[in-house]
């Protein structure tokens, strides 16, 4: 974090940039400009604010040899028998267990996130998918100050249902700890610029 600039990256499917402030408004390309505005995070490499997902994303292409993103069908009418699977489960995000999060964190848009991801899911890595997102509204929350423990057995997997009995080896901490000694930092001293990670 010293250049100000942290990657956090799961190895699957969640990436977060941490920018120090300083960048505010500094920055531009795909993950916006960092200005506290989301209306303008759509910007081309021209500097045209838009509003195609499609024609923001082309703009910023690096290499010619790329080809263009084309639009796609939405993934649930594409695949119609995922989206009862996918509304169904995706539904945790605006059930009860996520309620003291709604007035901090809109949960509409996702939910309609999940869905689309969970339905596109379709070729396996379905509950990983579905997983990823709402493991995103539990991140957001934590950041509005609200930990919200959402992982069971039958959801996405609860660390402690592995312990053997009588035994406390897997722990889950939703709103993860400050600092703690891993395998990978037997030391117990953390880097204390990390975000609180579940």
């Amino acid at each position: 974090f010293k250049n100000g600039l942290m990657v956090i990256w799961d190895k699957k499917t969640t990436l977060m940039i941490k920018l120090r402030s300083t960048f505010k408004g500094k920055v531009c390309g795909l993950c916006g400009n960092f200005d506290g505005n989301i209306k303008n995070d759509f910007t081309t490499r021209n500097k045209e604010v838009v509003v195609d997902p499609l024609i923001f994303g082309n703009s910023w292409q690096v290499s010619p040899s790329c080809s263009s993103a084309q639009t796609t069908n939405d993934a649930c009418t594409l695949y119609s028998h995922r989206q009862a699977w996918a509304v169904k489960h995706c539904s945790i995000i605006k059930s009860a267990v996520f309620k003291a999060c709604h007035s901090r964190v809109d949960p509409q848009q996702y939910f309609d996130a999940c869905v689309r991801d969970t339905c596109a899911c379709n070729s396996g890595g379905d509950c990983e998918c579905f997983c990823s997102d709402v493991a995103a509204y539990a991140a957001a929350c934590n950041e509005a100050g609200v930990c919200v423990k959402w992982r069971t057995p039958t959801i996405c997997v609860f660390c402690d249902y592995y312990n053997p009995d009588g035994q406390c080896e897997w722990h889950y901490k939703p709103c993860g700890r400050s600092c703690m000694k891993t395998c990978r930092n037997p030391s117990g001293i953390c880097y204390n610029q990390l975000p609180a990670l579940e």
